[in-house]
């Protein structure tokens, strides 16, 4: 294989598992932020507007987790089409995953994926739930 060709995609495979990494690292913080803030409510009497607050970096969170999820695809792409030249080909060490996005869904729509869904919305539903329960 041709070296060129080797270390550009070491140098793509790199942005991918950052990508992942800052993706494990968002969920880490979200949890960490919504049970910190459950705890502070709790000894304020279950004050539901600090209840409240945990929706915000959620929600936040959740729109950053899908954007690095857009990414790390446009990247797989990228990471694809440089896999696939022939070993002749000028390799060029281009980072630009722009070429790919009409390959890879819309950002919006990868923040609504299973994977971000399946772990975003139960934390959602519990704090409008305990929200519910304590503003009565």
């Amino acid at each position: 294989m041709n070296e060129n060709k080797l270390k550009h995609l070491e140098f793509i495979q790199g942005v991918i598992n950052r990508m992942g990494q800052n993706s494990f690292l968002l969920k880490g913080w979200a949890v960490t932020l919504v049970a910190g803030l459950f705890a502070f409510a709790n000894t304020q009497d279950m004050d539901y507007k600090l209840i409240s607050i945990a929706l915000i970096p959620t929600i936040f969170f959740w729109l950053l987790d899908g954007y690095f999820l857009w990414q790390e695809k446009l990247f797989r792409k990228l990471y694809d089409n440089v896999r696939k030249k022939a070993d002749g080909e000028f390799i060029d060490f281009s980072m630009n995953v722009k070429p790919f996005e009409s390959e890879v869904s819309l950002w919006i729509c990868i923040c609504f994926s299973n994977t971000l869904r399946l772990f975003y919305l139960p934390i959602i539903v519990v704090i409008i739930i305990t929200m519910m329960f304590n503003c009565m």
